[in-house]
């Protein structure tokens, strides 16, 4: 009885002593007593199966893998004071061997990180740059202003042991500026229009001129080839038979003095 319970007691021991990593975590030892009490910031258990001592030691799990998170919507001001909204998406992930610090200085899981730490770099990131820039150069060089939060918040989040990978900004400008960009658009946009049909008529007018100018030398030409003999010979194919002509050039009554 008593081989039994000492042989349940081991199996029990090493069961509770033995922890799976899942593949895409990093394992960190904590020693629960001792003069090295706390975060074994040297010891990375790595994916598969690891023992520990249960009884002064414990085990958790960090996520390695990429992480995305779509933070709520939030504002900054502009260096001239106009009002924007930014509605972030951020995916980044813990840098290799860097989750004991990360948990020895916050003592959260990485979930709880996202929603307080670097939720507060993200907006400081914004608020940093959005201040350097007025609201027509936020227009003009929106995507040189994206690229500047992304560099600051990735040298922020590296300090700390992440790793930016992407990010979003979801940048909305205020509606005064979106009526503005708007009117301005539909005012470029008639203004090709009036354009284009300016030039449409230029282009009838020219070819009206055109036809007209080949007209007018037509008639021209048709004037001067109208010779004497040409119009007797007209005259002449188009006579009837029977209708009297008199003198050399046909005509159609004779003249009364001419007979006497």
């Amino acid at each position: 009885m008593k081989a039994k319970l000492i042989i349940a007691c081991i199996v029990g021991t090493f069961i509770s002593s033995c922890k799976m990593i899942d593949a895409g975590y990093e394992g960190i030892l904590i020693k629960q007593y001792g003069t090295n009490k706390g975060v074994q910031k040297d010891v990375l258990l790595v994916a598969g199966r690891v023992f520990y001592n249960p009884f002064i030691e414990d085990v958790i799990q960090f996520p390695m893998f990429v992480q995305t998170i779509d933070y709520e919507a939030f504002t900054v001001n502009a260096k001239d004071g106009s009002v924007f909204i930014v509605d972030p998406t951020i995916s980044f992930y813990v840098i290799s061997g860097k989750s004991p610090f990360i948990y020895s200085k916050y003592r959260e899981d990485l979930q709880q990180i996202t929603k307080t730490t670097l939720l507060n770099y993200v907006q400081d990131a914004f608020r940093i740059q959005m201040n350097k820039y007025t609201t027509n150069e936020l227009i003009s060089n929106r995507q040189k202003f994206e690229d500047d939060v992304q560099k600051t918040l990735d040298e922020s989040m590296q300090k700390e042991g992440f790793k930016l990978e992407q990010m979003t900004s979801g940048l909305k400008y205020p509606e005064t500026i979106v009526q503005a960009i708007d009117q301005k658009n539909k005012a470029v946009q008639q203004g090709m229009q009036v354009e284009n049909e300016l030039k449409i008529a230029e282009a009838e007018a020219k070819i009206q001129l055109i036809r007209a100018e080949a007209l007018s030398k037509a008639n021209e030409l048709r004037q001067k080839s109208l010779t004497p003999l040409l119009i007797q010979q007209q005259f002449i194919e188009k006579w009837d038979g029977k209708t009297p002509l008199y003198g050399n050039s046909p005509v159609l009554f004779k003249n009364i003095t001419d007979s006497k």
